[in-house]
């Protein structure tokens, strides 16, 4: 069975977009998903990337474009300029990881939950209710939390030096072997690989 590893940031708008086509494409594929969750910003410092409120005015407006043009294609809901972003990501990401390790509901769901919160929702996923709320709709234990903070914490910054390691640079980010796939717009080729077309 093909592994896809998923490096995923809570507060990407690119992550909220891919909402849960790889989950679908991976179940089609009889590939597992190994869940990532890493620090985005911290990856861009240290993979040649800006973080985007820092980046030249014209890539800022063709960012804002093309989110939207995306969001539209797939129609999704989206608020291009959510009222709590940027916000902690981590807390979400510590809930995620402590999930992870609990088992018994779907990170799938969990993930595309976290990232809609902020992006159609306008939640801020640095509260515990907001927190409580995706875990429980993804069939988690809300309690989960407040637990394994400091699990989740060493995860979350091994997954971010694992991430550079192995090249990755943004989010969402898939590699299978040593095959990377940056972006959701990525998936179907993805999908091709895994079928061995691409």
């Amino acid at each position: 069975m093909a592994r896809i590893d998923y490096f995923f940031a809570t507060l990407s708008p690119y992550c909220y977009l891919a909402g849960t086509r790889l989950e679908e494409m991976a179940a089609r594929q009889g590939a597992e998903i190994s869940y990532k969750p890493f620090d985005v910003v911290s990856a861009f410092a240290r993979t040649g990337g800006t973080p985007p409120k820092d980046r030249h005015p014209s890539r800022q407006e063709y960012r804002a474009q093309e989110l939207v043009r995306q969001a539209k294609k797939l129609g999704m809901p989206f608020n291009l300029k959510p009222a709590h972003w940027p916000t902690n990501g981590a807390p979400a990401a510590y809930a995620f990881i402590a999930a992870q390790e609990a088992g018994g509901g779907d990170l799938g769901q969990l993930a595309h939950a976290i990232s809609r919160a902020v992006w159609a929702e306008e939640k801020d996923i640095a509260e515990d209710a907001v927190i409580r709320e995706c875990l429980a709709g993804a069939g988690f234990d809300p309690a989960l939390a407040d637990s394994g903070l400091l699990v989740g914490a060493e995860t979350y910054a091994r997954n971010l030096e694992e991430a550079v390691e192995r090249g990755v640079f943004g989010a969402p980010f898939y590699i299978v072997d040593d095959e990377r796939f940056w972006g959701q717009d990525r998936i179907a080729d993805l999908e091709l690989h895994l079928k061995g077309d691409l």
